[in-house]
C-alpha cells in the first residue's frame, strides 16, 4: 500500500509518496511565483498550483508500481482566498494568507461589528490574513467579480476539487476563514451574512481523515493512477505537520519553522485564550489547538541571505556566529516584514534593526536574524502561559529547523527540549498519514501517528547557562516594538 501526500505551500507545492510504514520513498517540488501588484498584496493563480501538482506526482510515480497507490490527502496554505464562478471557474487570482489589503475591512470588523461578537461566532479575532475581510475587500472594489461567486474555497480544496470533482474543506483549514463556527464545527450563519454571502457557496465541512471522493477518471488516467484511489478532506498546513511530527491529542507542541512561524498547541476541547492573541482552531484529528503565528520565520532568513547579503550558501554564513556568542549578541531584529499577528495584530509593523555600533559584523547581524524570529515565538509561548497551559517540551520542523544553530538558539530562548523529525515535509508527511487513514489502513489518527511518525534520536537539550543570557536579551527585545510602534503609523 501507498499514499500521497500534497504540500501546496506559499513557495512550492511537494509531492510525497509514502509506503504503510511510514518510510517516506520520495519526494518532488515545485516552484511556485508569487505575485505583488501593489504593496501590501500577495496573490497566486491557482492554475498554478494544479500543473504543480499534475506534474510533481507523475514525477513520484516513475519506476513506481502506481498500482499500489491507495490513497491521496492533501494540506495547504491557509486563508487563502479562491472564488469560483457557476462553471467552476476561478474568478480572480487566489488572495493569500501574508496579504494585508484588508487592514480596513479588519477595522470594521472590529469597530463596527465587534471584536466580542466575532469571537462568540468564530472563536476568533479579525487578522487581514484570514479569508472573511478579503472577502468584504472584494465586495467593496470588485463587485462585479464579488456577485460572480458561487463556490468560496481555500488552496488545498482547489486541488482536491481538481482532483475528484467535489466542493470540500475540512475543520482545521476553514477554522481560519473567520466564517467557521469553531466550537461547533458549522458555518457561522451570521459571519456569512455579514461578508454578504449565501450557505450554499460554502464547500461541505469534512473531518481531515474523511474521504470526499475518488479521483475522477480522467485524472487518474492523466496522473496514471487506479480509478479507485480515494481522496481525503486534508487539513490546512500546520494542522497537518502537527500530524507528520506526532502532535496529535491534547498537551503537545509543534513549531513550524516554514515561510511563517507558527506554534501549535493541543488542547483538552475547545479553548479561547482570554486577549485573543491565539487562533482557536480544530485540528486535524478532530480535536482543537492553540496557535501562535508570526508572518516572516523563515522567510527573514531568505530575505537577509539572498535579497540583503546576495549569499546563497547558508550553512556557511551561519559558520560565521561563533558558538560561544550565543546570548551575547547586542544587535537586535525584529522580525516583521510582513506586519505581524501574535501577539500584536499589527499589518504595519516592519523589521528593524537596532543596536549596531561600528564594530557590529556581518555575523552578528546573522545571529540578531535567527534569534528576532526565536524571541517572536517566544512571544507566542510566553501567551499560552499566560493561560497556565504547560509546554515542556516540543517538536519543530520546517526548513528553518534543518539549521543546527538556529535549532540552538530557539531551544535556549524558548527554554525547552526539541523534538526533531526524521523528515523535514511533515506537512505532507502529515497528509499522507491521513491519506492512510481514510484507506483504512488505521481506524483514527492517533493510531497512524503512533504507528507511522518517527523521530531523532537525540533531543535538541537547552544549555541552562544560556538561558539565563537569553531571557535578559528577550527581556530587550521585547521591549522594542511598544517603544517603536507610534513610528509605524507615520511611514506608511
Amino acid at each position: 500500500m501507498l499514499f500521497i501526500g500534497l504540500d501546496i505551500g506559499t513557495s512550492a507545492t511537494k509531492c510525497l509518496l509514502m509506503d504503510a510504514e511510514g518510510r517516506v520513498l520520495k519526494v518532488t517540488s515545485r516552484s511556485q511565483r508569487t505575485a505583488y501588484p501593489e504593496p501590501g498584496w500577495s496573490e497566486q493563480d491557482p492554475a498554478m498550483w494544479w500543473e504543480s501538482v499534475r506534474s510533481g506526482v507523475r514525477e513520484l510515480l516513475e519506476g513506481v508500481d502506481a498500482g499500489e497507490v491507495c490513497a491521496i490527502g492533501a494540506c495547504g496554505q491557509m486563508h487563502g482566498l479562491v472564488v469560483l464562478d457557476e462553471k467552476d471557474e476561478v474568478i480572480r487570482p487566489a488572495i493569500l494568507w501574508n496579504d494585508s489589503r484588508t487592514r480596513y475591512q479588519v477595522s470594521y470588523l472590529e469597530r463596527e461589528v465587534g471584536e466580542a461578537f466575532i469571537s462568540e461566532q468564530t472563536g476568533n479575532r479579525p487578522y487581514t490574513g484570514f479569508t472573511a475581510p478579503k472577502l468584504l475587500w472584494m465586495r467593496e472594489e470588485e463587485p462585479v467579480n464579488f456577485a460572480r461567486i458561487r463556490k468560496v474555497m481555500l488552496p488545498k480544496d482547489y486541488v482536491n476539487f481538481r482532483l475528484t470533482g467535489v466542493h470540500s474543506t475540512d475543520y482545521s483549514d476553514a477554522s481560519g476563514t473567520l466564517l467557521l463556527d469553531v466550537e461547533h464545527k458549522c458555518w457561522s450563519k451570521p459571519m456569512l451574512s455579514i461578508c454578504g454571502l449565501r450557505e450554499a457557496y460554502m464547500p461541505q465541512l469534512f473531518e481531515s481523515w474523511e474521504t470526499i471522493g475518488e479521483i475522477l477518471p480522467e485524472v487518474a488516467s492523466e496522473l496514471g493512477l487506479p480509478p479507485t484511489v480515494k481522496v481525503c478532506a486534508g487539513a490546512g498546513d500546520n494542522a497537518s505537520a502537527a500530524v507528520g511530527t506526532g502532535t496529535v491529542g491534547p498537551g503537545r507542541c509543534n513549531i513550524v519553522l516554514g515561510t511563517a512561524g507558527t506554534m501549535l498547541v493541543t488542547t483538552d476541547g475547545y479553548f479561547t485564550d482570554r486577549r485573543n492573541a491565539l487562533h482557536s482552531f480544530c485540528s486535524a484529528d478532530g480535536g482543537f489547538n492553540l496557535m501562535g503565528c508570526i508572518l516572516t520565520a523563515a522567510g527573514c532568513n531568505s530575505w537577509w541571505m539572498d535579497d540583503i547579503l546576495g549569499a546563497t550558501d547558508y550553512e556557511a554564513e551561519q559558520a560565521r556566529v561563533q558558538g560561544g556568542h550565543l546570548g551575547h549578541n547586542d544587535v537586535y531584529f525584529l522580525p516583521y516584514l510582513m506586519g505581524e499577528r501574535t501577539p500584536h495584530n499589527d499589518p504595519r509593523a516592519r523589521a528593524a534593526f537596532l543596536g549596531m555600533r561600528i564594530d557590529t559584523s556581518r555575523a552578528d547581524m546573522t545571529q540578531a536574524v535567527l534569534e528576532g524570529v526565536a524571541y517572536a515565538l517566544n512571544d507566542c509561548l510566553n501567551v499560552v502561559r499566560s493561560e497556565e497551559i504547560q509546554v515542556l517540551e516540543t517538536s519543530i520542523c520546517g526548513g528553518g529547523a534543518n539549521s543546527p544553530l538556529w535549532r540552538a538558539i530557539m531551544a535556549d530562548v524558548l527554554g525547552i527540549p526539541l523534538q526533531v523529525p526524521t523528515t523535514e515535509q511533515s506537512p505532507a508527511l502529515g497528509a499522507a498519514i491521513l491519506a492512510s487513514v481514510t484507506s483504512g489502513l488505521f481506524p483514527d489518527v492517533a493510531s497512524a501517528a503512533d504507528a507511522l511518525v518517527r523521530m531523532e534520536d537525540d533531543l535538541v537539550m537547552p544549555n541552562r547557562q544560556i538561558i539565563t543570557l537569553y531571557q535578559g536579551r528577550y527581556n530587550v527585545w521585547h521591549s522594542l516594538y511598544p517603544a517603536i510602534k507610534d513610528f509605524y503609523q507615520q511611514i506608511l
